[in-house]
């Protein structure tokens, strides 16, 4: 495969995906990790892309952006799928869960709703949401106020307040991005607030993300990694972002797409 063609696919990647990691790229492309590095160095000097560690974002992908809960639903369906499956066998029934915003605990939701005797806290209009469509009279849900996010996460000082008077058994918590060290971020710093008042009132805490999210910075920092009790991704996660969860995290699950394995 000629260079030209390796850098069409490795943007036309980059435009459905927002963001690829060198592990994925050498696997799609059937290439060296040295070839594909080269490749992303061309393209970054090109002002194509962004080049982070491990793989590279959208060029205009900056620690401060935050696409909006439509553009993100479409990204990665089948892994937060998988990611979701595996993540509600986590869940109890009577236990109180917090569940923060974002397409992945979203998508968790659909699988909770036939929990029974739950009680979920929440600042995602989404999520909540899901249980107002699918009541049941023994399921709990409370979404605190505050101030809209673009991706429809109530945030701010009213949701703090909230949160802060509350005693979770397990917090599930979507992120923007995850590395080692910065630990969980996101671009919105009233987010990054309310996040860690549901980090702060949580006995364990759950991280539910898929492989595109590891080596993403956002601008403010939720929690450190060692905050984390179970990390859940997918397949797509590459070995040495696994090894450096490992590190940090008591557990990493990851999740298997239908038809394959983990």
């Amino acid at each position: 495969m000629l260079a030209v063609q390796r850098h069409r696919m490795i943007v036309e990647e980059l435009r459905r995906q927002g963001a690829v990691r060198v592990s994925e790229l050498t696997r799609l492309l059937a290439v060296s990790e040295m070839t594909i590095r080269r490749d992303l160095d061309a393209l970054a000097a090109a002002g194509m892309l962004h080049k982070v560690h491990g793989g590279a974002t959208l060029r205009g992908t900056l620690a401060a952006d935050e696409p909006g809960f439509d553009v993100k639903s479409e990204q990665q369906l089948h892994e937060k799928e998988a990611i979701a499956r595996a993540a509600a066998k986590l869940v109890e029934p009577g236990q109180s869960i917090g569940l923060t915003a974002g397409t992945t605990t979203w998508r968790l939701a659909h699988h909770l709703t036939a929990v029974p005797d739950l009680t979920v806290v929440t600042n995602s209009i989404q999520v909540a949401n899901v249980f107002h469509l699918d009541p049941r009279p023994d399921v709990t849900v409370i979404l605190v106020g505050g101030v809209r996010t673009p991706s429809d996460a109530l945030v701010g000082p009213v949701a703090v307040a909230t949160i802060r008077s509350l005693h979770l058994d397990a917090l599930f918590m979507g992120v923007h991005g995850a590395s080692d060290d910065a630990g969980l971020t996101t671009p919105n710093m009233l987010e990054a607030e309310t996040d860690r008042a549901l980090v702060d009132s949580s006995a364990r805490r759950i991280v539910v993300a898929d492989h595109t999210k590891w080596g993403i910075r956002g601008l403010s920092t939720i929690a450190r990694l060692e905050e984390v009790q179970v990390f859940v991704t997918d397949q797509g996660i590459g070995d040495d972002a696994r090894s450096a969860l490992a590190e940090h995290v008591e557990r990493v699950v990851v999740a298997a797409t239908r038809g394959g394995r983990a």
